[in-house]
This record gives C-alpha cells, structure tokens and sequence, in this order.
C-alpha cells in the first residue's frame, strides 16, 4: 500500500467593512461627549473616556456641576451615578442639581422648604376660595329671601283693577257735566225771571 501525504492550504480572504451587513437589533450609537468635561475641569484631572461624569456635565456648564460638588461633593456623585442604570441617570443629576440649589438657598431645610412654603401657600388660597363660595352663598340666600318677602306682599295686597281709575274718572266727568248743565239752567230761569218782572213799556 503506497501512503500518500496530502497538505490541504486554506486560504482566507479579508472581509471589506462594506460586506459586512449591519444587524437589525444593533445598539443605538453613544452620546457624542466633548472632554474635558466640566467635572473634570474643575477638578483638575484627566477625564478618561469612559468618564461617568461627562455625559451630564458638560464643560459650556460649570455652574452646574460647581453646585452640585459645593453640596454633595464629586465621590458622592461618582459613586451615585455608578450604583443606577444610565437610563436613571440623567434624572438623578438633574434632582441632585435642583436639591444643591435649593441648599445654596436654604441650608437648613433645602427644597424641603420651597415645598413647605408653596403648600402653605395652597392652604392660604383654599381658604380665601372658601370663604369667598360662603360669602357667595350668603348672598343668594338673602337675595332668595328677598324674592320671597316680595312675593308674599304682592299675594297678601288685593289686586288693583285697571277699569277702576276709568269708572272714577267717567263718573267724575259725568256728574261735572251735570252740575255745570244745571248752573247754566239755573242762570237762564234768573235771567227770564228779571226778564219777565220788567214791564213792557217805561
């Protein structure tokens, strides 16, 4: 039996990035970062690339991150970022920002105290709002009473006809005909009589 050696060559050939076909479920491509941020900045570091800080701080706006280190200070910041998803995090910094702002403000009570002060607020205008519906339900009382009273008089007083004032005033003209027909019949009969006593020749 003859043995024959056979050597099998593979070659590979290079893929170009243009035959290479994008997946349908491929990530969403990262936030653009500018660094340094503004973090880092202040702080006078090196902002790595994969720096937890820059997404959120942006070095156009150092107040913002100045605040928040003044209150809670960078490792606490670092570390809470670091414990939530990055979906979280932007709402975390934003509630921390907002929470600094109000210590810069009031150091005792923070926001706590905006919220005290704006429910104190609330209960001041339901109150006014209260006692303006009382008073307005005051007055439609006394104007329901009112209406009442009026209704009452008008039922209790007789009704005033309306042939009455023209009977009066018929019967008054009629019996002033009368009386001036009369005096004028008187004055004639005076007259015929003075007429009659004198004699018919002087």
């Amino acid at each position: 039996m003859e043995s024959s050696n056979r050597t099998v060559t593979t070659t590979t050939t290079p893929l170009s990035p243009c035959s290479i076909s994008p997946s349908r479920n491929s990530p969403s491509p990262p936030r653009v970062v500018v660094t340094p941020c503004a973090a880092c900045k202040i702080l006078r570091r090196r902002c790595a690339e994969k720096c937890v800080l820059a997404p959120y701080f942006p070095p156009n706006d150092p107040f913002k991150f100045t605040t928040a280190h003044r209150v809670f200070g960078a490792s606490n910041i670092i570390k809470f970022l670091q414990e939530l998803p990055e979906t979280q995090r932007a709402d975390a910094v934003s509630s921390m920002v907002y929470e600094a702002n109000a210590r810069m403000r009031d150091p005792v009570y923070g926001s706590a105290g905006a919220i005290c002060q704006l429910q104190k607020q609330v209960n001041e205008l339901q109150a006014q709002l209260a006692k303006a519906q009382a008073e307005v339900v005051n007055m439609q009382c006394q104007q329901a009473n009112l209406m009442a009273l009026l209704y009452m008089e008008m039922d209790q007083s007789p009704p005033a006809s309306p042939e009455q004032p023209l009977d009066k005033f018929t019967s008054n003209t009629i019996h002033g005909t009368f009386q001036s027909s009369m005096s004028f019949l008187d004055d004639q009969n005076n007259n015929f009589g003075l007429l009659w006593d004198q004699p018919l020749w002087t």
